[in-house]
């Protein structure tokens, strides 16, 4: 069963594709599905550059908004930008690993609702040159993620480079168990690679780093944590992890008024304060299958994930202005896949009618993984 995915949805889906009903939302998988076909497989060693350990098994990524200093002849150490990200950043391993996420969950999802092998087998070759390959495996670690040249050459934030791609891979794994394309070293392979990976991400000093920030890198460090720990069947420190989110995250994070003043304060204040209530949403999504009830967890004070929410609906129907800075077009249809988690988790009202608001896509994928 997935995790964030809801199961039923999905087979109501798979029936509609068997029976020939294609939704947009279908059309658009296939469509997907079929562009993931024509993605060859990536490896973390596939970079020109070397990490700092002499292996190129090794992850690496410079910080997003991290640029030359143009007053140093050198450029370094570099300077920062927050929310201008430099293009640089690409010639990365994230540049290999976000899209080759992005396609197996597109191919996974193809292999089940379609009933097709074809979609599986890509995803599986995918999934063993990246992770299980000897010759081309990533070692389970990102101690090398986002570094800033001139200064280090990795920091515990780099742990945000996995954090939503790994989550939304969790269900994808969950789909291929299923398949026939998996051989039987695959599963419990990609199981082992990802204990080790969430053994470093607990226990290394980069990953206690991440543990302890206050704003989105906490919120996405547990989503992550979570989600691994349930895919590796370790329920218990799963629910050890969801429980201490109410008061290390929601208590810390969230005002009595619904405001997140740490992602207020970025230069992306809009898009950030969303990011981390759809981090907040995943979260209490994941911790009920440990039988964690996040949403009805409350401070003295009034601080909850249903606060974080409702904050956003008077800017949603322009009845507040957006006072805080933003760099980018920001579009109210963003707010779209959260709100439609949010109704499918809480079935509340006032949620169903700003969900009935907001402009809809027939041909997202929250289509077919949400109710």
């Amino acid at each position: 069963m997935p995790y964030i995915w809801h199961a039923q949805t999905l087979e109501t889906h798979r029936a509609h594709a068997l029976n020939g009903q294609l939704s947009p939302a279908l059309v658009a998988l296939r469509e997907q599905a079929a562009e993931a076909l024509s993605f060859a497989p990536v490896s973390v060693i596939d970079k020109d550059l070397m990490p700092p350990s002499g292996d190129k098994h090794d992850y690496m990524s410079v910080g997003p908004y991290w640029w030359p200093d143009p007053n140093k002849p050198d450029g370094l150490p570099y300077i920062r930008r927050d929310g201008v990200v430099n293009p640089d950043r690409h010639k990365y391993d994230n540049a290999r690993l976000d899209p080759m996420c992005g396609h197996v969950v597109f191919l996974s999802l193809a292999s089940s609702l379609f009933n097709s092998d074809m979609y599986a087998q890509h995803a599986a070759k995918l999934l063993r040159v990246w992770f299980l390959d000897t010759a081309t495996r990533m070692n389970p670690n990102l101690e090398f993620g986002q570094a800033i040249p001139g200064i280090c050459d990795g920091r515990g934030v780099g742990i945000i480079d996995t954090a939503g791609s790994f989550t939304r891979l969790v269900d994808a794994l969950v789909l291929l168990e299923t398949s026939s394309a998996c051989t039987t070293t695959d599963q419990p392979g990609m199981k082992t690679w990802m204990r080790d990976y969430l053994t470093w991400l607990l226990e290394s000093k980069k990953g206690k780093d991440e543990a302890a920030a206050s704003n989105n890198h906490a919120t996405y460090f547990d989503m992550q944590a979570i989600a691994l720990a349930l895919y590796t069947n370790q329920p218990n420190l799963a629910k050890t992890l969801a429980q201490a989110v109410t008061e290390k995250r929601i208590a810390t994070q969230i005002e009595p008024d619904g405001a997140q003043p740490h992602e207020l304060a970025r230069t992306q204040s809009r898009g950030y304060s969303l990011m981390n209530t759809t981090g907040f949403v995943n979260l209490a999504i994941l911790s009920k299958h440990v039988q964690v009830d996040l949403w009805a967890y409350q401070t003295r004070d009034g601080r909850n994930i249903h606060k974080a929410v409702r904050w956003f609906i008077p800017y949603i129907r322009n009845q507040k202005p957006w006072t805080w800075q933003q760099l980018s077009e920001f579009k109210n249809a963003s707010y779209m896949p959260l709100f439609r988690q949010v109704v499918a988790q809480t079935d509340e009202a006032d949620y169903k009618q700003v969900l009935s608001e907001l402009p809809s896509n027939e041909a997202h994928t929250i289509n077919l993984t949400c109710p």
